[in-house]
């Protein structure tokens, strides 16, 4: 039997009651395009429990998971080495039923590993004050993008070729839909772009990514100085947060936001979320930033204890005062992060860093050598942009049949028609050499 919760009469009277016509009207915010047309071809209408479970582990078995063979994928979701340790304590009641500290004061633990958690990001980032997470670096872009419209008053960003093109989706989306513009430099991944000369008297911000979703690692003190000048903030996205083990804080090369995907520290890929955004900022933006503020004092006793103290979001204040409108962090991903970079320590998390940059040079070098193959960076950190002289989306489907996976074709994210050959590779610490000769000698196959 069908579960019908509602009667044609019930659907009737909520229609009426919020004005709409039909429940089309519902949706006529979602493109024509992205409507189906009919009912999906070769879906059965309805089937029982047990053979829905039956048809979907005979998919699921179709997958290849990332640990069970050479794996070269990134493009923003990176596979790192979890301790088994983060997991375990992930577990305990405490952590994993524990929710938002709608009760501050009777959040005490909640609000020290999230305070623990901001320290943490502000360090990483070179930035004095970070938020308690965003729910991932695409929509932290996005509210980046918002809290520097607000901050200058004006309306008008400028996104980086170079930025991962499901974040310059994201941007683009809340632009049509909130009013405000954005300018996209076209990809750049064999070409340098020249920020700087775009930025007019109506830029609210530059938004830059380092290493950009190519691979290439970029020193935008530079940019920095010419937002300044012009009165436009500068934001720096981070979508592979081990590189800031190694590589100079965006804080230090002067930005203003820094957005970073925190999912490589103490998260699995777990198939594409959930993440955890990372957000940083100038403390004199303090007041525009989106989420909320965990912050430090002592009680009457003069006992160390942990406050809400900004909480900038519609749950908390009246919806046309607030920065931003969502309406969680993600508390558990978080602390994941926080367990894990501890466990790590700053030590740690060098040596991780360089053993990451370590395999992709690696890998580069390998592949380097196979006839037809061009690694198109001449710096990285554990990602890099290869050209193939075929299709590269053909050569990562051909290639999983052999189970390795070849990494991301650049064809996947951007349909521009300079990208159809390029292929993104990213080595970790995870990477082994004989993943490296075994992706070589069957790319070399393919490509000859």
């Amino acid at each position: 039997m069908r579960y019908l919760p509602l009667t044609a009469q019930d659907r009737r009277d909520m229609l009426q009651k919020i004005g709409a016509a039909s429940v089309d009207d519902l949706f006529k915010d979602v493109p024509a395009a992205a409507k189906l047309k009919g009912p999906i071809a070769g879906l059965p209408n309805h089937a029982s429990e047990m053979e829905v479970e039956r048809q979907l582990s005979k998919l699921a078995n179709q997958n290849i998971f990332a640990g069970s063979v050479p794996f070269f994928c990134g493009a923003g979701a990176y596979r790192h080495h979890v301790p088994a340790s983060v997991d375990q304590l992930l577990l305990r009641g405490e952590f994993l039923t524990s929710y938002t500290p709608y009760q501050p004061e009777v959040s005490q633990g909640t609000l020290q590993y999230l305070f623990e958690f901001q320290t943490q990001v502000s360090m990483l980032t070179g930035m004095p004050v970070a938020n308690a997470s965003m729910y991932d670096g695409s929509t932290g872009t996005v509210e980046a993008v918002m809290m520097a419209n607000r901050v200058t008053k004006r309306d008008q960003a400028i996104l980086s070729g170079g930025l991962h093109p499901h974040y310059r989706d994201v941007v683009k989306t809340h632009a049509d839909l909130s009013g405000f513009k954005v300018e996209c430099l076209p990809p750049t991944v064999k070409q340098a772009e020249d920020l700087a000369s775009n930025i007019t008297a109506q830029t609210s911000c530059v938004v830059v990514q380092t290493p950009d979703v190519w691979g290439r690692v970029h020193d935008v003190t530079a940019l920095a100085d010419a937002c300044h000048k012009n009165g436009a903030l500068l934001i720096v996205v981070v979508t592979e947060v081990v590189s800031l083990g190694l590589l100079p804080s965006p804080g230090s090369m002067g930005a203003d936001i820094v957005v970073c995907e925190g999912q490589s520290i103490g998260n699995g890929l777990n198939f594409g979320g959930p993440y955890v955004g990372l957000f940083a900022t100038k403390e004199e933006y303090i007041r525009q930033m989106p989420g909320r503020l965990c912050g430090q004092t002592v009680d009457a006793e003069g006992q160390r204890g942990f406050v809400l103290t900004l909480s900038t979001r519609e749950q908390h204040i009246r919806r046309e005062k607030a920065t931003s409108n969502i309406c969680t962090n993600s508390g558990l991903c978080a602390l994941a992060f926080t367990m894990h970079l501890t466990l790590l320590g700053e030590e740690g998390l060098k040596k991780l860093s360089r053993l990451n940059h370590a395999m992709a040079v690696q890998t580069a070098d390998r592949l380097a050598k196979i006839n037809g193959v061009k690694v198109l960076n001449d710096n990285f950190f554990n990602e890099f942009s290869v050209e193939l002289p075929k299709p590269a989306a053909e050569i990562v489907e051909r290639l999983a049949t052999q189970k390795i996976l070849a990494g991301v074709p650049a064809s996947r994210l951007d349909n521009a028609p300079e990208l159809k050959n390029i292929l993104l590779v990213a080595a970790t610490e995870t990477t082994t050499p004989e993943h490296i000769e075994a992706f070589a000698v069957a790319l070399e196959k393919e490509c000859n």
